[in-house]
């Protein structure tokens, strides 16, 4: 212990350098401590941003849902009325690029749909989905346009007359003022004229033939019977 003491008293003045370094490095670990902490907080602050952003609101999804209802209403109004489908067949013409493209965009939006709005909980899962019910919506209306747009030009004139007459025998299969036997007759001749011509989606044609046997007041098998 004397030597210690010996040692202070005849060097007391390194007291103040010593002083002056110990106090710097004090102040160098507290700023490094403070940014650490700092450094810290920006990490907790960008995880929450980005569980945040990450975050699936149910209000986004049934917007999204409700788009493709919108868009498979629109493709129903072709699949349930055959005058529909006879006035503007290439949306069911298979043969048709535009129209294979809509079929295909619509069979992946329907397998990507998801069974309820709490279904989705990523953000990446939502934007899949987004992006195949844009692709649907598109693709529908390129499709629908340019059925609208040749109509029946890629039809003879003959098919074109078979066409016209296979309508005028679907108003009478649905027109209340005639008689039973006039409706049953006029179907089968406009199922026979349709032949060949227009490929009627199978609930197409069960829409129908419901529709007639309902009128005819009796059960579907008599409208479908040959």
């Amino acid at each position: 212990m004397e030597p210690l003491l010996d040692f202070l008293g005849h060097y007391w003045w390194l007291v103040f350098p010593l002083s002056g370094v110990i106090g710097g490095w004090s102040q160098a670990w507290s700023k490094a401590s403070e940014r650490r902490h700092q450094r810290k907080l920006e990490l907790y602050r960008l995880k929450n941003q980005a569980l945040s952003a990450e975050k699936v609101h149910e209000n986004d999804v049934a917007s999204l849902m409700s788009a493709h209802d919108a868009v498979n209403g629109r493709w129903l109004e072709y699949e349930l009325d055959v005058g529909k489908l006879i006035d503007f067949p290439v949306m069911t013409d298979v043969r048709e690029p535009l129209t294979v493209a809509f079929l295909r965009a619509k069979r992946d939006a329907d397998g990507l749909r998801p069974s309820s709005q709490s279904d989705i909980l990523s953000k990446s899962r939502l934007d899949e989905y987004r992006a195949a019910v844009r692709s649907f919506e598109v693709a529908f209306d390129v499709a629908e346009r340019e059925a609208r747009r040749i109509r029946h030009s890629n039809f003879s004139a003959g098919e074109r007359h078979r066409l016209a007459t296979a309508r005028k025998l679907l108003r009478i299969a649905e027109d209340e003022a005639a008689t039973p036997a006039e409706r049953q007759t006029a179907y089968k001749r406009a199922r026979h004229e349709l032949e060949g011509l227009i490929v009627l989606p199978d609930a197409t044609r069960a829409a129908l033939e419901e529709k007639v046997a309902r009128m005819l007041g009796t059960g579907s098998s008599t409208a479908t019977r040959p």
